[in-house]
């Protein structure tokens, strides 16, 4: 399982990075290959200072080796080694018209002493961070969502768009960091479900993720701007890093397992605000994102 899905997200990085290079227009990819000196490594490959994309990164790895102690506690084990693979993309457009994109389809495996096999699972989803909210973006991102989901198993929308709704939840703001997706975790073999029909879902919903953001890039790259709307699509980014550093599970993996710090930063966005107390003013547009972001709304 593990080499077939390697397989897998080394051809989607492949896949995804052709295609947005190609809407850029602009900007290349550059690739950083890494070596983690406790096992294993990755692709890193990020696209900067484009003439549709500011920042993205759309990363592999698959990394190996003793699980270090904080997660031996996590999980509660003793002596247990692990492989973990997955890809992770970030992309933070330059309009502020374009909504920020997160993905992230993921595989995991627990070992005992003896090498077998003791826990395994999947994980991932993906989810938009609009700054300015078109209802239409959000619809159809969430119907290839659902889409890809009801495909598997009807269940599967509703229940994990509402644990990404729950998940990519700023607490200390009482918001959430966007208009959420899907979002997945320790997908394990059941009577009903096997590993590989585990594999063949997230897959689907990996396959599904250029057609859920490309439309929308297309749509609203080319819209007019002014310097207040930037200065909002920064001042909401700045809420993005609050989220990745406070609270994101995978950021803190990365950090507690010795994780190549720049490729577990790369979600970061270059420019951010922080302005004190800002409040967006009474029925604007800002503020009708707000009102989204603290009541979650069903789009589909």
């Amino acid at each position: 399982m593990k080499d077939q899905f390697y397989q897998y997200i080394q051809q989607l990085q492949d896949t995804i990075t052709s295609k947005l290079e190609a809407i850029d227009g602009k900007a290349k990819f550059e690739q950083d290959l890494w070596e983690r000196p406790e096992g294993g490594g990755g692709r890193t490959r990020v696209i900067q200072n484009g003439n549709v994309f500011e920042k993205g990164g759309v990363n592999i790895s698959a990394v190996h080796g003793k699980l270090p102690d904080t997660m031996q506690a996590y999980f509660g084990v003793e002596d247990a080694d692990f492989f973990a693979c997955g890809l992770s993309l970030v992309l933070h457009p330059k309009s502020p018209m374009v909504p920020t994109v997160h993905a992230n389809w993921r595989y995991f495996e627990m070992y005992d002493k003896n090498g077998n096999i003791v826990d395994q699972w999947f994980g991932g989803g993906q989810d938009l961070t609009p700054y300015y909210l078109f209802e239409e973006d959000a619809i159809h991102f969430h119907h290839i969502c659902k889409t890809a989901c009801d495909k598997h198993n009807p269940a599967f929308y509703p229940t994990y768009k509402k644990r990404c709704d729950e998940y990519f939840y700023n607490a200390h703001r009482n918001e959430g960091r966007g208009i959420g997706g899907l979002f997945f975790d320790y997908c394990k073999a059941t009577k009903e479900t096997s590993m590989q029909d585990w594999y063949n879902f997230v897959t689907e919903v990996g396959d599904s993720f250029l057609e859920a953001y490309v439309p929308i890039i297309e749509k609203r790259k080319n819209l007019p701007y002014t310097q207040a709307n930037r200065t909002w699509q920064e001042i909401r980014r700045g809420r993005y890093v609050e989220f990745n550093l406070v609270h994101d599970k995978g950021t803190l993996f990365g950090l507690k397992t010795n994780g190549r710090i720049e490729s577990i930063l790369m979600s970061l966005p270059p420019h951010v605000q922080w302005v004190y107390d800002h409040k967006p003013e009474i029925g604007s547009e800002e503020e009708k994102l707000i009102q989204v972001l603290q009541k979650p709304k069903a789009w589909v």
